[in-house]
C-alpha cells in the first residue's frame, strides 16, 4: 500500500509542477492529458493534465487539472491518494473511508484500474486506486 497527496489545479498544473520541479530538483513523470479521454471537457481543456507525478529525492506527489465543472477551493485542492495491488482490499478501505462521509465517485472500474473518490467523516478527501 502507498499513501500520498494529490493536488488539484484550475488549469495551471503544468506550470505549478514545472515551478515545484525546479524548486525541489524533481522531474515530472507519468503525464496524461485529457486529449484522448472519453471525458466531457471543452476542447480548450484537452491539453490540460488529467494526471502527473512529481518525483525526486525526498519529493513525491501527484497532481492534475480538475475538470472545469469541478470548482476548486482551499478545501478540495489536496486529496490523499491510496494505491493498492488488490482490488478487494482497496474496495474495503474505500467503503470504510466513505461510510460516514460523502461518496463523490463510487468505487468501480476505470481505464487505468479500479477507483473511488470520497470525503471521510473528518472532511479529508480520498482517492482510492487498485490495479486491474
Amino acid at each position: 500500500m502507498k499513501v500520498q497527496s494529490y493536488l488539484a489545479f484550475n488549469g495551471n498544473c503544468q506550470e505549478a509542477l514545472s515551478f515545484y520541479g525546479e524548486l525541489f530538483n524533481a522531474k515530472i513523470e507519468n503525464k496524461t492529458t485529457y486529449e484522448d479521454k472519453k471525458i466531457d471537457v471543452p476542447s480548450s481543456y484537452r491539453k490540460k493534465l488529467q494526471h502527473a507525478e512529481l518525483r525526486g529525492k525526498g519529493v513525491g506527489f501527484m497532481a492534475y487539472d480538475a475538470a472545469p465543472d469541478t470548482p476548486i477551493n482551499s478545501g478540495n485542492q489536496v486529496h490523499m491518494s491510496v494505491d493498492f495491488n488488490d482490488k478487494h482490499e482497496a474496495e474495503s478501505v474505500f467503503n470504510d473511508l466513505s461510510k460516514n462521509g460523502i461518496t463523490h465517485t463510487g468505487f468501480g472500474e476505470k481505464e487505468w484500474g479500479f477507483y473511488g473518490r470520497c470525503t471521510d467523516e473528518f472532511g479529508i478527501n480520498w482517492m482510492v486506486n487498485a490495479k486491474k
